[in-house]
């Protein structure tokens, strides 16, 4: 072997593509390390032997050029189902013109196209995830419960289990709590969806009212009555939902009508005998105790129980403290879009008040705030004293101290603070009182005597 043969050879077997040379009857005269390395065969096994021992005739590029004799450049095949390249082949020719042969280089793109297979399906994958969080965050009716509190959560997960029925729904909660949001959600989840939701605010209603509102009348049934007679709202509803909030306002006598409606499925507006049949899912809402309103004859309990086949519970703003920097958010972006306006941020020591208020007004109480923010504040940035410039009494529940207070003792100040902690424990610990004690570093005894000293239950 000659310089050139040997500096030639030394190139070839350096190279990391795979080098084929074969001659015109198709037998290889040349397979370098890389070749051997795509495709496992050993230079011993396949030089001097025909390339179509080893592949299908169909498969080989190289055998496409001997017969065209055009040079090929940058085409993907497969030689092997599990193999993939990239070729280059070139006819060989001697000096007279005459074909001689052909040599195929071949990049392996095997890894990479796995490589790219596995990123396109995970891609699809990802895709599908992310259509299906979109859908659920766009078009769950629940998602305009803003916020992802395990209190707020574990509300919802009820909420959506009583969408699938027709069953009759309570819900408590504090005022400003959400609760006819709620309402609205369960019906839009259901199959009632397309009919009508018709909120009623049994508050609002003066009591000679109420029975018109509910049931509408008849023709000329009374002086100033419609000529033609008007559905309630419980008739209005017929095929969808009625949401009665604040339940408890409910006179005893409308009560009493109410429980035949959810007995009968039958309606009788004023100045009607015989009645039309309704088909309506009510969902009643109070922030009152039904339950003590029972006790002194100011609810029936009959229709307590028919209205409680489903209770679920509106968490207070104060229980739902993760939720608060992320209503804040929502709030100011909302109200700044309306008034266009800039958006403001809340500093951190902006948010550390918020969140060791006691929100009495709940999440309603802090929508009017961030709303009264908005227009008020000309600062990108709101920081503690800006907060309580507009709102003075907005601070920190254990530093309250309300006019009756001020002449109370260091001592039931103490006491006071140590009935949130403990109270503020137990909601971390899910009530689970060991863990509880040994996080306030009491014995189990003390933290017993102290839920009775402070009537914790």
């Amino acid at each position: 072997m000659n310089v050139n043969q040997l500096i030639l050879e030394t190139v070839l077997s350096t190279e990391d593509d795979a080098i084929t040379v074969i001659n015109r009857d198709k037998i290889v005269l040349y397979w370098n390390d890389a070749a051997v390395a795509t495709f496992n065969i050993s230079k011993e096994e396949i030089i001097n032997q025909s390339i179509t021992d080893f592949f299908k005739e169909e498969d080989l590029m190289v055998l496409k050029v001997l017969e065209t004799k055009e040079q090929v450049k940058n085409i993907y095949h497969r030689p092997r189902e599990d193999k993939h390249v990239v070729i280059n082949t070139t006819p060989i020719f001697n000096n007279s013109g005459e074909l001689i042969g052909a040599v195929s280089v071949e990049r392996d793109i095997t890894q990479i196209v796995r490589l790219s297979n596995n990123l396109e399906t995970t891609s699809m994958e990802l895709d599908e995830l992310r259509k299906k969080v979109k859908q659920v965050n766009e078009e769950s009716p629940f998602a305009k419960l803003k916020g992802r509190s395990t209190a707020l959560l574990d509300t919802i997960q009820i909420a959506v289990k009583a969408a699938k029925t027709d069953a009759t729904t309570l819900i408590l909660g504090e005022s400003g709590t959400g609760k006819e949001v709620c309402a609205q959600a369960i019906h839009e989840a259901s199959s009632r969806a397309d009919k009508p939701f018709i909120p009623v605010n049994c508050g609002a209603i003066p009591p000679a009212l109420f029975e018109s509102e509910l049931f509408g009348y008849e023709a000329g049934s009374f002086t100033g009555a419609s000529k033609e007679g008007k559905a309630g709202k419980i008739e209005m509803a017929d095929g969808g939902t009625l949401f009665l909030d604040e339940i408890g306002e409910l006179p005893l006598d409308m009560q009493v009508k109410l429980l035949r409606v959810l007995q009968e499925n039958r309606i009788y507006r004023i100045g009607d005998s015989i009645g039309r049949e309704v088909n309506v899912r009510i969902i009643a809402a109070t922030n009152q105790d039904l339950t003590t309103m029972m006790v002194e004859n100011n609810f029936r309990a009959d229709l307590y129980y028919r209205l409680n086949v489903i209770q679920l519970t509106m968490p207070p703003l104060r229980d739902r403290l993760d939720d608060i920097p992320s209503l804040t958010d929502l709030f100011l972006e909302q109200f700044a879009l309306k008034y266009q306006l800039p958006t403001p941020e809340l500093h951190h020591s902006a948010m550390q008040i918020l969140l060791s208020y006691v929100w009495p007004g709940n999440v309603r109480e802090l929508k009017n705030m961030m709303e009264r923010l908005v227009i008020l504040c000309d600062k990108s940035q709101i920081d503690s004293d800006d907060l309580l410039n507009y709102f003075p009494n907005l601070i920190s529940s254990s530093q309250q101290i309300s006019n009756d207070d001020k002449s109370s003792s260091l001592s039931d100040e103490k006491d006071s603070i140590e009935k949130v902690l403990i109270e503020e424990t137990l909601r971390q610990t899910n009530g689970n009182k060991s863990d509880a004690a040994r996080r306030l570093g009491i014995s189990r005894v003390t933290l017993y005597n102290k839920l009775q000293k402070y009537q914790i239950k």
